[in-house]
């Protein structure tokens, strides 16, 4: 803010990312957006980093699909399906690898896919019996896909009062019965 010469009242929305991603890293994002928001009076508006990947991408002229693939650290893969304008085909899950090629021949058929994300790689070398796969390498979530994507949302009017953090898996970490 500095750097720009603007005082933080000049800001009137934040945005941030709210999932899927590690469990602190999205609370603490969370509540440093709401904090910085309460203290100027700003909105602040949550977007998944699936959005975010998408909104970061230029607008493809590709005529097909576009895989958003983000990494679990776990065996399967988060991704989400946006077509050409960036709408979501349908919600974000976690699924295999090896059931990746037949779920998205469920959804697209064969028709044209650009695979991005922090996983892009690893999602489109399952996908070899598709036709027309393209790969976004270094397509990983980006402050100005997460503004893109909180703009969109904010000219839509598709915001929330609270933004909660989003995951596709319950946490690890249980507590035992006798704990409680």
């Amino acid at each position: 803010m500095r750097r720009a010469g603007l005082a933080p009242s000049a800001l009137d929305l934040i945005g941030v990312t709210v999932g899927p991603g590690s469990f602190t890293g999205i609370r603490i994002g969370l509540g440093a957006a709401r904090g910085i928001a309460h203290v100027i009076g700003a909105r602040v508006i949550g977007v998944t980093g699936f959005e975010a990947v998408a909104a970061g991408l230029a607008r493809a002229s590709l005529g097909g699909y576009i895989l958003i693939a983000i990494e679990s650290r776990r065996e399967d893969l988060y991704v989400q399906v946006f077509d050409h304008a960036h709408v979501a085909v349908e919600g974000p899950m976690a699924i295999t690898p090896s059931a990746l090629d037949e779920r998205l021949a469920g959804i697209i058929g064969a028709a044209p896919l650009l695979v991005a994300g922090d996983a892009a790689e690893r999602a489109a070398s399952n996908l070899s019996r598709r036709p027309h796969t393209m790969v976004a390498v270094s397509s990983v979530p980006r402050a100005a896909g997460v503004l893109r994507a909180a703009l969109c949302r904010a000219r839509l009017h598709v915001t929330s009062a609270k933004p909660m953090p989003f995951y596709l898996r319950p946490p690890d970490v249980t507590f035992s019965k006798r704990g409680r």
